[in-house]
């Protein structure tokens, strides 16, 4: 869902060490998304596997910047050194991750997560026809999507073939479903076992009677936030009830209080201004509780911002959340690190951002922990335009902060 208006120019900020171009838009540098000589990097979703102290960085090649124009999930592996260089090296060259397709569709989404106990990286995608736009499947109030993934077990050096999960996991829930998608950006391993696989689906909610062209527009469909699961490391898949709340592009937290009570928590994408911050007492299988007082801003007509959870070491340790989103309320731009020491009460979000992770255009980003307090983000920005690449970025949280 993009936003490819060109922005005004921005000086890089002096701060922003250790950042690296992993994805970089092709020439010819033009903003127009029906310029099919454009190839283009979006969607970033990132994981860190510390057995091999690898970083994986995934992302959409497209033709342009347009959605319908998304071909194939690309990744580049990075290597972290050691924590006193605070450096990442990166394979050269992109890896085209072929395999994760289906014929005459095209690659979306990409949504990774790690199972633990087997050692196994699950990658998950939508798998959209070529040339079916989301408006097409508004339009026509049909759901034309497949839910995916592949798998790798060798730190993504290699990878199974696609497995499709639509028929058996959604099923007859189709029908009742225009578009969706999964995350984007990174899933979750509780501490449960359960993998839980962030997702929305469009449905309609206009009047039911109704069936005019004019009435099947994106104003009578609202996106719900979801969580597709497995409690058996991954062998079998469920989907979980949407939000009674209008909620888009998600990613989820686990959050164990000070008695080992896990709680997973939802922050979604809205049209409203603000975002949608809600709470699942059942590991995912529905979201009973929507947080208020609805504190982080939403930019514009919405962006794709991302989650983290992580300890605080403490006697009990406490979770904390961590969340990035571009902090100006009109435009993409200087992407923020909030932080939320009560993470089971929305009115903890700091009121300013903890850092700027990138001082200009800036959009969709994924955050990872690859050590304890050390973390990094894979981001989408640039001077000119968000969209000019996918950055990576080591970072730790400013002491005063935490």
């Amino acid at each position: 869902m993009g936003n490819n208006i060109p922005s005004k120019s921005y000086s890089r900020c002096p701060n922003e060490i250790n950042k690296t171009t992993v994805f970089k838009q092709e020439e010819p540098q033009t903003w127009c998304c029906c310029c099919k000589k454009q190839v283009s990097y979006r969607i970033p979703a990132l994981v860190y596997l510390s057995d091999d102290r690898t970083f994986l960085a995934f992302a959409e090649k497209r033709k342009t910047l347009s959605d319908t124009n998304a071909e194939v999930l690309v990744m580049r592996r990075g290597t972290w050194k050691d924590a006193m260089s605070q450096e990442v090296e990166w394979v050269s060259g992109q890896q085209l991750l072929t395999s994760a397709c289906l014929p005459d569709h095209r690659s979306m989404n990409p949504c990774p997560v790690y199972e633990r106990e087997s050692k196994t990286l699950f990658l998950f995608f939508v798998c959209v026809p070529t040339g079916v736009s989301e408006y097409e499947q508004i339009r026509t109030n049909k759901c034309r999507g497949r839910l995916c993934y592949v798998t790798s077990k060798d730190a993504g050096k290699t990878w199974s073939h696609t497995t499709d999960l639509t028929a058996d996991v959604i099923g007859e829930e189709m029908k009742e479903w225009a578009p969706f998608a999964v995350g984007p950006g990174h899933g979750v391993q509780m501490k449960s076992g359960r993998l839980i696989i962030p997702a929305y689906a469009y449905r309609y909610t206009g009047n039911p009677n109704c069936t005019s062209f004019c009435c099947l527009s994106f104003c009578c469909f609202t996106s719900y936030a979801l969580a597709f699961y497995s409690d058996d490391r991954g062998i079998t898949w469920k989907v979980g009830n949407q939000l009674d709340v209008e909620s888009c592009e998600c990613q989820m937290a686990e959050i164990i209080d000070d008695k080992g009570v896990s709680t997973l928590y939802c922050n979604a994408r809205t049209t409203l201004g603000y975002r949608t911050e809600a709470l699942s007492y059942n590991s995912g299988q529905d979201f009973a509780t929507v947080l208020s007082p609805n504190k982080l801003i939403e930019t514009g007509n919405g962006c794709q911002g991302s989650v983290l959870s992580f300890l605080q070491q403490s006697d009990p340790p406490i979770t904390y959340l961590l969340y990035s989103h571009p902090s100006n309320p009109e435009n993409r731009v200087d992407l923020g690190l909030y932080l939320n020491k009560t993470p089971l009460d929305s009115s903890g979000w700091s009121d300013v951002p903890a850092m700027i992770l990138h001082h200009g255009p800036s959009a969709y980003a994924d955050l990872v922990e690859h050590e304890p307090g050390r973390f990094a983000c894979l981001m989408e920005c640039g001077i000119e335009h968000e969209n000019e690449e996918i950055a990576f970025l080591l970072f730790e949280l400013p002491a005063k902060k935490l």
